[in-house]
Protein backbone atom coordinates (compact mmCIF):
# COMPACT_ATOMS: atom_id res chain seq x y z
CA UNK A 1 0.00 0.00 0.00
CA UNK A 2 1.38 3.44 -0.74
CA UNK A 3 0.89 5.95 2.05
CA UNK A 4 -0.20 9.41 0.41
CA UNK A 5 1.73 12.57 1.59
CA UNK A 6 -0.39 14.02 4.29
CA UNK A 7 -0.67 17.87 3.12
CA UNK A 8 -0.32 20.60 5.16
CA UNK A 9 -2.94 23.28 5.41
CA UNK A 10 -2.91 26.04 3.69
CA UNK A 11 -2.76 30.02 4.83
CA UNK A 12 -5.30 32.45 4.01
CA UNK A 13 -5.92 32.89 0.32
CA UNK A 14 -3.51 30.43 -0.68
CA UNK A 15 -3.69 26.85 -2.04
CA UNK A 16 -2.14 23.58 -1.45
CA UNK A 17 0.68 24.75 -3.73
CA UNK A 18 1.56 27.65 -1.87
CA UNK A 19 0.51 30.09 -4.20
CA UNK A 20 -1.86 32.76 -3.85
CA UNK A 21 -5.08 32.26 -6.27
CA UNK A 22 -5.08 35.26 -8.93
CA UNK A 23 -8.91 36.83 -7.53
CA UNK A 24 -7.27 37.57 -3.95
CA UNK A 25 -4.60 38.97 -5.92
CA UNK A 26 -6.80 41.38 -7.75
CA UNK A 27 -8.42 42.18 -4.32
CA UNK A 28 -4.85 43.12 -2.96
CA UNK A 29 -3.78 45.03 -6.10
CA UNK A 30 -7.49 47.15 -6.07
CA UNK A 31 -6.56 47.70 -2.16
CA UNK A 32 -3.34 49.06 -2.44
CA UNK A 33 -4.15 51.27 -5.47
CA UNK A 34 -7.13 53.26 -3.38
CA UNK A 35 -5.11 53.43 -0.38
CA UNK A 36 -2.06 55.30 -2.54
CA UNK A 37 -5.33 57.52 -4.61
CA UNK A 38 -6.73 57.93 -1.18
CA UNK A 39 -3.17 59.44 0.51
CA UNK A 40 -2.35 60.79 -2.78
CA UNK A 41 -5.99 63.15 -2.96
CA UNK A 42 -5.54 64.09 0.65
CA UNK A 43 -2.24 65.68 0.01
CA UNK A 44 -2.99 67.45 -2.49
CA UNK A 45 -5.98 68.54 -0.59
CA UNK A 46 -3.63 69.64 2.47
CA UNK A 47 -1.25 71.54 0.17
CA UNK A 48 -4.17 73.52 -1.46
CA UNK A 49 -5.59 74.52 1.49
CA UNK A 50 -2.32 75.18 3.26
CA UNK A 51 -1.69 77.32 -0.41
CA UNK A 52 -5.19 79.21 0.48
CA UNK A 53 -3.74 80.48 3.86
CA UNK A 54 -0.76 82.77 2.15
CA UNK A 55 -3.96 84.73 0.55
CA UNK A 56 -5.32 85.92 3.31
CA UNK A 57 -1.77 86.93 4.96
CA UNK A 58 -1.22 89.35 2.01
CA UNK A 59 -4.74 91.16 3.14
CA UNK A 60 -3.85 94.60 4.21
CA UNK A 61 -5.34 95.34 7.80
CA UNK A 62 -6.85 98.31 8.94
CA UNK A 63 -5.56 100.45 10.68
CA UNK A 64 -7.18 100.78 14.74
CA UNK A 65 -8.68 104.06 15.69
CA UNK A 66 -8.24 105.25 19.84
CA UNK A 67 -11.29 107.68 20.63
CA UNK A 68 -10.50 109.00 24.17
CA UNK A 69 -13.44 109.62 26.68
CA UNK A 70 -12.28 112.80 28.65
CA UNK A 71 -11.32 112.29 32.09
CA UNK A 72 -13.99 111.81 34.74
CA UNK A 73 -13.84 111.69 38.29
CA UNK A 74 -16.30 110.27 40.03
CA UNK A 75 -17.18 109.57 44.27
CA UNK A 76 -17.93 106.13 45.31
CA UNK A 77 -19.87 104.32 47.42
CA UNK A 78 -18.56 104.23 50.87
CA UNK A 79 -17.53 100.84 52.28
CA UNK A 80 -19.86 99.85 55.62
CA UNK A 81 -18.09 101.34 58.35
CA UNK A 82 -16.61 103.97 56.85
CA UNK A 83 -16.67 107.90 57.42
CA UNK A 84 -14.37 109.56 54.33
CA UNK A 85 -15.80 109.36 50.95
CA UNK A 86 -13.87 108.23 48.76
CA UNK A 87 -12.99 109.58 44.63
CA UNK A 88 -11.98 107.51 41.64
CA UNK A 89 -10.30 110.01 38.47
CA UNK A 90 -10.98 107.23 35.70
CA UNK A 91 -9.33 108.19 32.19
CA UNK A 92 -9.57 105.93 29.16
CA UNK A 93 -9.83 105.40 25.27
CA UNK A 94 -11.85 103.10 23.36
CA UNK A 95 -10.37 101.26 20.77
CA UNK A 96 -12.22 100.75 17.27
CA UNK A 97 -11.84 99.04 14.06
CA UNK A 98 -11.69 101.80 11.83
CA UNK A 99 -12.59 105.50 10.78
CA UNK A 100 -15.69 104.45 10.29
CA UNK A 101 -16.89 103.62 13.47
CA UNK A 102 -15.26 106.34 14.74
CA UNK A 103 -17.81 109.04 12.51
CA UNK A 104 -20.41 106.91 14.37
CA UNK A 105 -19.04 106.55 18.01
CA UNK A 106 -18.08 110.14 18.17
CA UNK A 107 -21.92 111.66 18.27
CA UNK A 108 -22.96 109.47 21.42
CA UNK A 109 -20.23 110.26 23.41
CA UNK A 110 -22.25 112.27 25.69
CA UNK A 111 -24.08 108.65 25.95
CA UNK A 112 -21.00 106.92 26.67
CA UNK A 113 -19.92 109.27 29.28
CA UNK A 114 -23.53 108.63 31.13
CA UNK A 115 -23.30 105.38 31.30
CA UNK A 116 -19.88 105.02 32.84
CA UNK A 117 -21.08 108.06 35.42
CA UNK A 118 -23.90 106.23 36.08
CA UNK A 119 -22.05 102.50 36.73
CA UNK A 120 -19.20 103.87 38.16
CA UNK A 121 -21.01 105.74 40.99
CA UNK A 122 -22.05 102.29 42.28
CA UNK A 123 -18.51 101.07 42.92
CA UNK A 124 -16.78 100.76 46.21
CA UNK A 125 -13.06 101.16 46.66
CA UNK A 126 -12.96 97.65 47.31
CA UNK A 127 -14.17 96.56 43.51
CA UNK A 128 -11.75 98.35 41.99
CA UNK A 129 -8.59 96.54 44.24
CA UNK A 130 -6.16 94.60 42.35
CA UNK A 131 -5.69 93.89 38.70
CA UNK A 132 -8.76 91.69 39.11
CA UNK A 133 -10.65 94.38 39.52
CA UNK A 134 -9.42 96.61 37.17
CA UNK A 135 -10.01 93.85 34.64
CA UNK A 136 -13.97 93.19 35.51
CA UNK A 137 -14.12 97.44 35.24
CA UNK A 138 -13.03 97.09 31.93
CA UNK A 139 -14.97 94.53 31.24
CA UNK A 140 -18.29 95.82 32.22
CA UNK A 141 -17.17 98.79 30.80
CA UNK A 142 -16.67 97.35 27.24
CA UNK A 143 -19.93 96.07 27.83
CA UNK A 144 -21.64 99.45 28.94
CA UNK A 145 -20.44 100.81 25.75
CA UNK A 146 -21.29 98.02 23.12
CA UNK A 147 -24.75 98.25 24.30
CA UNK A 148 -25.03 102.34 24.38
CA UNK A 149 -23.25 102.18 20.77
CA UNK A 150 -24.86 100.13 19.26
CA UNK A 151 -24.80 99.20 16.15
CA UNK A 152 -21.71 100.34 16.20
CA UNK A 153 -18.82 97.99 18.25
CA UNK A 154 -16.05 98.91 20.04
CA UNK A 155 -12.99 96.65 20.61
CA UNK A 156 -11.30 97.54 22.94
CA UNK A 157 -11.98 99.80 26.62
CA UNK A 158 -8.37 100.67 27.13
CA UNK A 159 -7.14 101.96 30.82
CA UNK A 160 -5.19 105.66 30.59
CA UNK A 161 -5.58 106.82 34.01
CA UNK A 162 -7.16 104.93 37.10
CA UNK A 163 -6.59 106.45 40.55
CA UNK A 164 -8.78 105.80 43.78
CA UNK A 165 -8.15 108.55 46.41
Amino acid sequence: MAKKPKTVPAADGEDAAGEVPKGSKKKIIMIGAAVLLLAGGGGFFMMKKKGGDDHAAIEVKKPLVFLEVREMTINLTTEPGQDKQRTAKVKVSLELKDAKVEGEVKPLMPRIEDTFQIYLRELRPSDLAGSAGLYRLREELLRRVNVAIYPARAEAVLFKDVIVQ
